[in-house]
């Protein structure tokens, strides 16, 4: 009800008369809401594609990717390393995003640490010639890599390095 200003009065009293608001039905106030609400977009189902998983592989922490500056070239590998096989001494220009398939792959770094890294892990391999790494298969079956490289454009895969002199186990 409002007030519409009148003022009266009654056994001696002054009264306010109030008059009735129109009434709105709430159905009409929901449906004239709903009308103003924004449009939720429908998913529509795709239609001929297929996508298979290759390779997962989980990290054992955080992954800190770094792009290069200017323009990155992404390059996408599937390496196999033989039984006793070994990649070299190399680096990379820019990072990589490595998932062992299949196999262990060992790795010796810059700092002479080494790391066993089995089928069904993922890891960054950093980029710079201060990251000298080689890459060993130690085991009986093939070691196979899924590898992702994010390499400023025009760059090679990787660059040959000196060994680093580590003790006897490299």
């Amino acid at each position: 009800m409002g007030f519409d200003g009148a003022v009266g009065v009654r056994d001696g009293k002054s009264v306010r008369r109030r008059r009735a608001l129109p009434k709105v039905p709430l159905v009409g106030v929901c449906v004239a809401a709903l009308g103003l609400a924004p449009a939720v977009a429908v998913a529509t189902p795709g239609s001929g594609v297929s996508a298979t998983v290759v390779a997962k592989g989980t990290s054992e922490g955080k992954l800190k990717v770094k792009t290069p500056k200017g323009r990155t070239e992404v390059t996408f590998r599937e390496i196999t390393v033989a039984p006793g096989g070994s990649t070299g001494w190399h680096t990379h220009s820019g990072q990589l995003i490595v998932v062992v398939k299949s196999g262990m792959l060992t790795r010796t770094l810059d700092d002479c640490s080494v790391e066993a890294t089995p089928a069904g892990t993922s890891f960054i391999e950093p980029s710079g010639t201060r990251h000298r790494h080689i890459g060993r298969n130690l085991g009986t079956e093939p070691v196979v890599l899924w590898v992702t490289y994010l390499l400023p454009e025009g760059s090679e895969l990787s660059y040959d390095a000196d060994a680093v002199d580590c003790p006897a186990s490299t």
